[in-house]
């Protein structure tokens, strides 16, 4: 079924592990009774590596979030500050350092982690605001690729896509090309590595140049992946703007999934048994976990969400049944059996009635007439319907000053399914957008522009057409119950980087070099040597492993598409999933926009 917590030949929590000893490590160095102040975006992505337990036991008491003015009190001897190397944290921490009261009896020493890495100019801005001497131990904790799942990695960098393609900073490529070293350490050297774009061009350099740098590096563990397949984001821009339409897909684009965990609204969580009207309904929303250590949500996750009630119903039936067995115990062991099994049928209860919950708040939504609408428009596009003119559905959302998020969907959609836009049209979509939505969005257009999404279309010419053909991008008689493509987690359109990856396997690039030419940047292939004796001999019958990451972020469907092929039958391969963040086509397009701020006059 699904892919598990350990998923196949691949167990992830080697590296798990391995982030859980450099923690201690750095705890250990610093004696005596600690609290950490948090830089607020790193606390989600260190609950998947060690729980609060683990900090307990190295005697950190206390936890604040790093914020401006003084730090809170706490009788602790030693002050630990967790934060990304940014300038803007740099300013608060001075802020927190320069008012910390000498005068206090005994005095608290300081240090600073930095993740993932050190920062000469951080650590020289420190040093201009003259507190770089009150930290003790400066240092800095590799956190690259965290894992999410049985399958699945992120670097959680929530700017790299930005970074790379807008600002022309490698930052996070490096920490990307380091990520893939450790995991060399760890799973062994993997012999072949294949890319697409520009972005994968650099990782690939930066990590045959690291190994050549630390001769070291060469280990003599057993390769667990046999390949490796880079894919930039801007190769697939199209896939991430349109809406995912598989259960996980879903409930990230209407509520957001942060680090493996979603809010949802607490009307439809409340119990049952309420004898006056609504006076206890909770206000707080419900937070809710989400990964394959649940039984049925790693059977649901990646279903198309038109399968998904069939199979909660099936579920409740078997879960009433096995409850009524009670009324059959008869006997001492009879009845024994019944106890020990009641865990796990109350457990499996509880999570069947959250699912049917979140079902029922997602089917509100996609059974309305505007979600209806946009998927229609987006489907059309897709299939390369009406790509070139002024859309009137995006005309009326824009006058009726529908999200704005949803707007630059729609238009960067259209642009990316025609090779960019005829200048006029792009004209006057930007006008309208500006006219409605106000003149300070002109640098979101910019952004937007740059990085390909929504741009005048050059030389005339839209490949789309023969890209969507020969990848066969658009399946007419798609089978979301029982699919037997990729393209039933957006109801008709396969993703084209899972594409890409599933012709690599089978038969090779080789059978599209046309296609390749067409989007943007290099495709390429290096073999890394491995020590005699390390060669793999495929057994009969066995899977190879390949790993896929993408640079600049990949979305819960694309992961759902690869975890497909890795169930097929006589797929052959089984993946597992890298990334630098995971993304939906709101967050994305949040990422890339810019907000100018009105003049204080």
């Amino acid at each position: 079924m699904a892919a598990h917590l350990s998923s196949g030949r691949v167990n992830l929590t080697a590296l798990r592990e391995a982030g859980r000893r450099e923690l201690r490590e750095f705890l250990d160095k610093c004696a005596g009774s600690k609290a950490i102040v948090w830089d607020e975006y790193l606390t989600g992505p260190f609950g998947l590596i060690a729980q609060y337990s683990l900090l307990k036991e190295h005697e950190v008491e206390k936890m604040f979030t790093l914020k401006p003015g003084r730090l809170p009190p706490a009788d602790v001897k030693n002050i630990i500050f967790f934060v990304r190397p940014k300038l803007e944290l740099m300013d608060i921490i001075t802020d927190n350092v320069l008012r910390e009261d000498r005068g206090r009896s005994p005095q608290r020493d300081f240090h600073i982690l930095f993740v993932p890495r050190r920062s000469l100019l951080c650590e020289q801005w420190l040093k201009e605001q003259g507190v770089l001497g009150s930290f003790i131990h400066r240092e800095q904790y590799s956190l690259d690729l965290i894992p999410f799942d049985g399958d699945l990695l992120s670097m959680e960098s929530e700017s790299a896509f930005k970074e790379c393609y807008l600002e022309s900073d490698q930052t996070s490529l490096y920490h990307a090309a380091k990520g893939l070293m450790t995991l060399q350490a760890l799973y062994g050297t993997i012999p072949q590595i294949f890319g697409k774009g520009d972005c994968a061009r650099h990782v690939a350099n930066m990590m045959i140049r690291m190994r050549r740098e630390f001769p070291g590096s060469q280990n003599s563990i057993f390769p667990v992946f046999d390949t490796l397949l880079l894919l930039d984001r801007n190769v697939d821009l199209l896939t991430p703007l349109a809406t995912q339409l598989t259960y996980e897909g879903l409930i990230d684009e209407i509520y957001g999934i942060q680090n493996t965990y979603v809010k949802l609204p607490p009307e439809k969580f409340a119990p049952k048994k309420q004898g006056e009207g609504g006076k206890d309904l909770p206000t707080e929303p419900k937070k809710l976990q989400l990964n394959s250590a649940e039984e049925l949500y790693a059977e649901i996750r990646d279903k198309n969400f038109n399968a998904v009630g069939s199979v909660l119903s099936k579920k409740a039936k078997i879960i009433s049944a096995a409850f009524e067995e009670r009324h059959h115990a008869k006997t001492v062991g009879e009845i024994k059996q019944f106890v020990s099994q009641l865990p796990h049928m109350q457990a499996a209860r509880s999570s069947l009635a959250n699912h049917t919950s979140i079902a029922e708040l997602i089917k509100d939504i996609t059974t309305s007439e505007d979600f209806f609408d946009n998927l229609t428009v987006e489907q059309e596009f897709m299939s390369g319907i009406d790509t070139d003119k002024v859309n009137n559905y995006i005309e009326d959302c824009i006058a009726q000053k529908h999200p704005l998020i949803k707007i630059l969907r729609l238009v960067c959609l259209q642009s990316v399914c025609n090779s960019g836009l005829k200048q006029k049209v792009l004209d006057h979509y930007k006008r309208e957008i500006l006219q409605t939505y106000g003149y300070e969005h002109i640098l979101t257009l910019n952004n937007l522009e740059k990085a390909g999404l929504l741009k005048p279309q050059t030389g005339g010419r839209n490949n789309y057409p023969t890209i969507r053909k020969t990848l066969r991008l658009w399946m007419d008689d798609v089978n979301e119950q029982n699919p037997n493509d990729i393209s039933y987690v957006y109801s008709g359109y396969a993703p084209l980087s899972v594409r890409l990856a599933q012709l690599l396997a089978r038969p090779g690039w080789r059978s599209i070099e046309e296609v390749l030419k067409m989007l943007p940047g290099p495709h390429f292939e290096e073999r890394q040597q491995l020590p005699t004796g390390l060669q793999k001999k495929r057994q009969q019958g066995e899977n190879r492993v390949t790993l896929v990451f993408f640079l600049g972020g990949v979305t819960y469907a694309e992961i759902a598409a690869l975890r497909f092929l890795s169930q097929m039958e006589d797929g052959g391969t089984e993946y597992i999933i890298a990334t630098t963040k995971l993304i939906n086509g709101t967050t994305w397009i949040k990422s890339l926009m810019e907000k100018l701020e009105p003049a204080p006059f």
